[in-house]
């Protein structure tokens, strides 16, 4: 007989035990599998929020691509670089349809192809470096784009707007190539770009001008520094303008000193073009302070076609040529000669020998008498300075006290001058006095009238037999330093001549401005005075003049009986000259001066 099986009914679950229990855990199991789909797509949704967040903020912009080159995921920020709407870009269209959008909008230059960007592209993910590839669109702005290569095909692409850091870069890449004030370019750009200038010379010359303004730092003094940048920026613009489209480059090498280059074909070109650049300088200037006036001088020197000078040489001896300018008469031109050039370099070996002298003590003191006509007794002494060469013996000082001042050597060596005569002057009688010259560029050292009077301190001799010859010139230089100088000078006793008075300036004024003891009256005016009227006029009106200020006054240069009896006519009190005695070395004038 068959058997058959019954369907459980609920009495069955709780007849059998087991059977609930996997009833149980079933349903358990079906619960915590819902539970986690449903936190699982809790989570996907949290992270696709999470991402469209950070695209959203992207300082970049972004494009991902699919492998079929088709457009997956493009954020906020690439639509703002390219100025597209939002939503303007349909998912799914290719990199070739995206780059047409972009070319038919006009951000692209007509340059730009679809297929030259994807031919980029396909390069940029080759070289998997991941550095940029730059883009300029029409408007001028700069785009760096980045490529990364995804797994199972695409790539994501990066864009960033990086204008603003070329612009910056570009800023600074200039600022060190050009001057901050006159946008010329600097030394270092100036002899770069005149070696590029030469090796396109072929058969032609170049020239080289270099030029200052002339007297520039009165500029400064009288209108302040910044009416001299002025004037500077201004003549920067007429450089710039008279080079115009030449194969040429002007720079500005510091201060008021400027340089041109220039291909010429002759002589007469380099001269031509120099006449010219000197009338477009001089012409008046318009500035905040009004109408003001420039001078210029100019030094040329050309490198010969073919010839081997370096730019370097060629500036160096454009400088030779204006500094041979400048000592001829300020305002002119001048063209190297290689004559110059052995000049300098004579100049540079007095210079270091001139250096070395101090320090081997090769520099002595002359003295010569200053003689009052009315006792006819020496009362004084000039002390005139003596290099005495090792190998040349004596210099004449004037090859090297120009030199000294130009190279403010002047200032060390003064002092040694000052200290040395006070050491002799004090072993001798009482009413001897000695004088020393003074430059304007001592009096110009703040602490000059200091280290004076630690000289006479330091050697014990009294202010009063100091005498500090200046000459007009250094008056009219009324420079604080100066002035404040003079006044403790003044202050201390020290005694004051005015050297070569008559030959400056309008030295009236400046006896009335300022207490001078004694005028020296420069000794041509004595050389002529037997034949000229207008010299022995001279003598005699500063004679009645020093009479009526009570000013002593003194004339060098007596040689002959003859002078010194002019001099006794016209009343001058004192006289100096090789009529009694040349210039001697201490031990032998010490001699005189009983």
């Amino acid at each position: 007989m068959p058997t058959t099986r019954r369907a459980p009914d609920a009495g069955d679950a709780a007849s059998d035990p087991g059977k609930a229990s996997v009833r149980r855990l079933r349903q358990t199991a079906e619960r915590l599998t819902l539970e986690q789909s449903a936190a699982g797509a809790s989570e996907l949704t949290e992270q696709n929020r999470r991402f469209e967040a950070a695209l959203a903020n992207m300082s970049q912009g972004l494009c991902m691509f699919d492998a079929e080159s088709r457009l997956v995921v493009c954020n906020h920020r690439y639509h703002e670089i390219f100025g597209l709407a939002p939503g303007e870009l349909a998912f799914g269209i290719t990199q070739d349809d995206l780059c047409r959008i972009l070319i038919a909008k006009g951000f692209y230059p007509p340059s730009v192809t679809p297929e030259s960007i994807r031919e980029s592209t396909r390069v940029a993910l080759l070289d998997g470096d991941g550095l940029p590839v730059l883009r300029e669109l029409a408007d001028g702005r700069v785009i760096a784009i980045r490529y990364r290569s995804m797994e199972g095909g695409g790539w994501v692409s990066t864009f960033e707007d990086i204008t603003a850091q070329r612009r910056n870069e570009a800023r600074i890449a200039h600022l060190a190539r050009h001057d901050a004030l006159t946008d010329l370019p600097n030394p270092r750009t100036l002899r770069e770009e005149g070696r590029a200038l030469a090796l396109r010379a072929d058969r032609r010359e170049i020239a080289a001008y270099y030029f200052d303004l002339d007297r520039f730092k009165l500029v400064n003094d009288t209108y302040g520094h910044g009416v001299g940048d002025e004037l500077l920026r201004a003549v920067a613009d007429r450089l710039r303008a008279a080079l115009g489209a030449a194969d040429g480059i002007v720079g500005r090498l510091g201060g008021d000193e400027f340089a041109l280059l220039r291909l010429v074909r002759s002589e007469a070109e380099a001269e031509a073009f120099a006449e010219a650049l000197l009338a477009a300088i001089v012409r008046p200037y318009a500035l905040s302070c009004g109408r003001l006036d420039a001078g210029v001088s100019i030094g040329v020197a050309l490198r010969r076609a073919g010839a081997a000078e370096d730019v370097e040489t060629l500036l160096q001896n454009a400088d030779l040529a204006l500094r041979h300018a400048k000592s001829n008469g300020r305002g002119t031109v001048h063209l190297f000669d290689p004559a110059l050039s052995e000049a300098a370099r004579q100049r540079r070996v007095l210079e270091a020998e001139l250096r070395t002298a101090l320090a081997e003590n090769q520099f002595e003191l002359h003295y010569q008498p200053l003689v009052e006509l009315g006792g006819q007794r020496t009362v004084g002494v000039e002390a005139l300075l003596r290099w005495r060469h090792p190998e040349r013996g004596l210099v004449s000082p004037v090859l090297f006290i120009p030199l000294a001042e130009e190279m403010g050597f002047i200032v060390p060596l003064g002092d040694w001058v000052i200290r040395q005569a006070c050491r002799d002057a004090a072993k001798w009688p009482d009413h001897v006095v000695v004088a020393v010259n003074v430059s304007g560029i001592q009096l110009h050292q703040k602490g000059f009238a200091a280290s004076v009077l630690a000289a006479l301190r330091e050697a014990g001799l009294a202010p009063g037999r100091l005498e500090v010859e200046i000459t007009e010139s250094v008056l009219i230089d009324e420079s604080e330093a100066s002035l404040d100088n003079l006044e403790t000078l003044r202050a201390a006793g020290i005694r004051f001549a005015m050297d070569d008075f008559g030959t400056g300036y309008s030295s009236l004024s400046y006896l009335r401005r300022f207490p001078i003891d004694k005028i020296k009256i420069d000794r041509s005016f004595m050389k002529d005075a037997q034949t000229n009227a207008d010299a022995l006029a001279i003598i005699r009106a500063i004679a009645g003049l020093g009479a009526s200020l009570g000013i002593t006054t003194l004339v060098e240069g007596v040689e002959t009986e003859e002078q010194l009896g002019i001099a006794r006519a016209e009343g001058i009190d004192q006289v100096q000259g090789y009529l009694f005695s040349r210039p001697q070395p201490k031990a032998e004038i010490e001699g005189k001066l009983g």
